[in-house]
């Protein structure tokens, strides 16, 4: 066994994983309390500025999915979440019948500035994009876009105050890599969809083709 994988069993005898939602060991949400997501099952077209179409699994309402990405993006931080958000993602595309659809594209996670990403210890978002590239076998360019300048958190911000606090925020690193390309544009929750435009318009700048949002979730503002 590789170190790596014996010192995680260790952890996980020492702490074992447990159920966000019923506490049942064994890992952070379990196959019962995953069945009761509301993933959707079906995709409504929805296209934006610069955005040819966006993927939402489920809503952002109810408790679960709120216990979730709060356990994920704030205290405790537990970064293994990722790979349940992903599945949530993952579980909408087989239900919806696009996993096909997204065959020749390449992953870009929405970056993250550097004080948040010192505070959480990771991007959530490119923990995610991380699972699905490898999921899915799509290469995953997860630096070609970065966050310069610092923004106010997007939370209680109505949608023109988000707007106008991330125009020109991001920039684009090794263009190279994403010259006509189609790309997958993944972001954990997805609220007025100004971060993934803002995103969207840099990457069609740089010279990428098509542009598709995926999201964990979709919230109403105020609720994110």
């Amino acid at each position: 066994m590789p170190p790596s994988r014996f010192a995680a069993s260790i952890l996980d005898l020492l702490f074992p994983r447990l159920c966000i939602n019923c506490q049942r060991e064994g890992d952070y949400l379990c196959p019962d309390c995953f069945s009761l997501l509301e993933i959707s099952d079906i995709h409504q077209k929805h296209p934006g500025k610069n955005l040819n179409d966006v993927y939402f699994a489920l809503p952002y309402k109810g408790p679960l999915i709120k216990k979730l990405v709060r356990a994920f993006k704030y205290p405790p931080f537990i970064k293994e979440l990722a790979q349940t958000l992903s599945e949530i993602i993952i579980a909408h595309f087989q239900m919806s019948g696009n996993v096909e659809n997204f065959k020749n594209y390449t992953v870009v996670p929405v970056p993250l500035e550097k004080k948040r990403m010192k505070w959480r210890g990771f991007n959530q978002s490119e923990e995610i994009a991380r699972h699905l590239a490898n999921h899915f076998k799509l290469p995953l360019a997860f630096s070609v876009l970065v966050k310069t300048n610092p923004t106010t958190p997007q939370v209680n911000l109505s949608s023109k105050k988000r707007e106008e606090n991330l125009r020109g925020v991001f920039s684009i690193k090794n263009a190279q890599s994403i010259q006509g390309k189609d790309i997958l544009l993944v972001d954990d929750v997805y609220t007025t969809g100004s971060t993934m435009e803002e995103c969207g318009y840099v990457l069609h700048q740089a010279g990428a083709k098509k542009i598709i949002g995926i999201a964990v979730a979709r919230a109403i503002p105020g609720e994110d």
